[in-house]
């Protein structure tokens, strides 16, 4: 790989591996998150195959990993390749604009001009080549001074998803699929989306972004100026001994906030937003509907099954079964079922109802029910 005619020398992946996946409960606590889990049957963690995945891009030592403190050691347990400089811990979550801000800006400290890329740990994606073509064409879109991002070409009207607009191409050398993104949507309902697979200029928000870490930076602080001010100031003393006082001081103070709220959104008002169609098979897994459908290849007939020691007796019945007790599980004409067995808590739903995961889970939150999160 020669990654200076590939235009990859300035290239720098981050990984932001926070959240805990809780359309996913029970299966993604806050104590084994949702990128911990292998959810294909590959043999691989969501994490572990998005490392593979950026490696070659980047190349190992040009991969950051932004997580939690109480996951250091299982994540660095599944990346051993990972630098320790390149570790870098969130106190409590900030969600993205915090997490990806803080990185690219120490990325941008230690290496000015570097361009950075924000893939998430959680993602499945099998089109490696696919992938890394779209990557390429980011990356020559941000030497060009653009904000990129990889959009997903629709395959359904998913309500899952938020989209982006396509407006006009960009004539961006060695990035010929460019076009401007002018506005994102939100998660729409079945015919709003329906309307948006029809209308052919609308991609799935694929949450991957890719910039001059720079031009990432002056964005945030357009939007977000305090947000701005205090990853700089942690930045400045991230690779110095002042580090532990001034985050003790400075990360409770940041806002929690997406980052496609503080630099997506605005770079797509102001023009700066370009999108490279992805055409590769790609999936958030955002709920177990989801996993399902990963595992079902199209037939909808076929029932799921993950767990190492899961025990499952199945007649006329399709879905997902996920089981970490070794308990025998029978099922006998249900369709669409998701059945989640854990040493602590059992959850059955339906693929249809499983966006609405999430609600137990913040009722849980709400009922002091910590011990089961």
């Amino acid at each position: 790989m020669n990654r200076q005619r590939d235009g990859l020398e300035k290239f720098y992946s981050i990984i932001p591996a926070g959240g805990i996946g809780s359309r996913l409960w029970p299966l993604s606590r806050a104590d084994a998150p949702k990128f911990l889990h292998d959810l294909t049957g590959s043999g691989s963690t969501l994490l572990r195959a998005t490392w593979d995945r950026l490696a070659p891009i980047s190349g190992p030592d040009r991969i950051m990993v932004v997580t939690g403190r109480a996951h250091r050691a299982a994540v660095e347990a599944q990346l051993p390749a990972l630098a320790d400089a390149n570790v870098v811990l969130e106190s409590e979550p900030k969600d993205s604009s915090a997490a990806i801000g803080l990185a690219a800006a120490i990325l941008e400290h230690r290496e000015p001009g570097v361009i950075v890329g924000s893939f998430a740990a959680d993602h499945v994606i099998g089109d490696r080549r696919g992938f890394r073509r779209a990557v390429l064409e980011a990356v020559a879109a941000a030497e060009d001074g653009f904000i990129a991002t990889i959009g997903i070409t629709p395959t359904e009207p998913a309500i899952g998803f938020g989209y982006v607009h396509c407006a006009e191409p960009l004539a961006i050398d060695r990035a010929p699929s460019a076009v401007r993104a002018d506005r994102f949507v939100e998660k729409p309902d079945a015919e709003t989306a329906a309307a948006y697979l029809a209308d052919g200029k609308y991609l799935w928000n694929g949450g991957m972004f890719i910039a001059k870490a720079s031009m990432l930076l002056e964005q945030l602080g357009e939007s977000r100026p305090e947000l701005l001010a205090g990853i700089l100031e942690l930045a400045r003393v991230w690779d110095t001994p002042e580090r532990g006082a001034v985050v003790d001081r400075v990360w409770p103070t940041l806002e929690k906030i997406a980052i496609d709220y503080t630099v997506a959104e605005p770079a797509a008002a102001a023009g700066r937003l370009a999108v490279i169609p992805g055409d590769f098979d790609w999936d958030d897994v955002g709920d177990f509907a989801a996993i399902a459908k990963l595992h079902a290849h199209g037939r909808k007939s076929d029932l799921a099954i993950l767990g190492e020691n899961a025990r499952v007796l199945a007649d006329s019945s399709s879905g997902v079964v996920v089981s970490q007790t070794g308990r025998l599980i029978s099922l006998i004409g249900v369709t669409d079922i998701v059945v989640v067995d854990t040493e602590d808590a059992l959850l059955v739903t339906t693929s249809a109802n499983a966006q609405r995961v999430k609600a137990v889970v913040d009722a849980l939150k709400l009922s002091g029910r910590d011990d089961v999160l």
